[in-house]
């Protein structure tokens, strides 16, 4: 299987040879700490689960449904087919959101320029729900305020 390397975000791997993530650091059990796509074509590593996720009410996250898990690019690896995934950006064009070609998931978003918000958003609803039961959701009121309710 062919994989396509995207440059959307500096520092974030793509491809199937981990260069950002060394062997020390991948998880000790291929299932440990990834985020699967529907299909299983978009895979998803990160360094650790995450502790807190972020509930966004904004237009876009509302529809999409997504619970965002915020990374730094140089501890995100993400696997993909040749030309399987897809991009959107919306309005201001500030991230570009990732979905598979395949089954339509949102996997994670990037920024699309280089900024002081230098994250990925991964879509924490594609981690195996038992990896992320005991993370804290935050509700963010994107549609108005930009503030967190709780």
């Amino acid at each position: 299987m062919g994989v396509r390397a995207i440059h959307a975000c500096p520092g974030v791997s793509y491809g199937a040879v981990p260069t950002k993530l060394g062997a020390k650091s991948m998880p000790s059990s291929p299932d440990a700490n990834v985020a699967r796509c529907h299909c299983g074509s978009v895979q998803i590593y990160v360094r650790k689960l995450p502790r807190t996720l972020t509930h966004c009410n904004c237009s876009i996250c509302r529809r999409y449904g997504a619970l965002w898990a915020y990374y730094k690019p140089s501890s995100v690896r993400i696997e993909a087919p040749k030309g399987g995934l897809a991009r959107y950006s919306w309005n201001r064009r500030i991230r570009n959101y990732h979905r598979c070609r395949k089954c339509g998931c949102i996997t994670h978003y990037t920024h699309r320029k280089k900024s002081s918000w230098e994250t990925v958003g991964v879509n924490a609803n594609n981690f195996d729900p038992s990896l992320i039961q005991h993370a804290r959701v935050r509700h963010l009121d994107g549609a108005s305020s930009w503030k967190f309710l709780d």
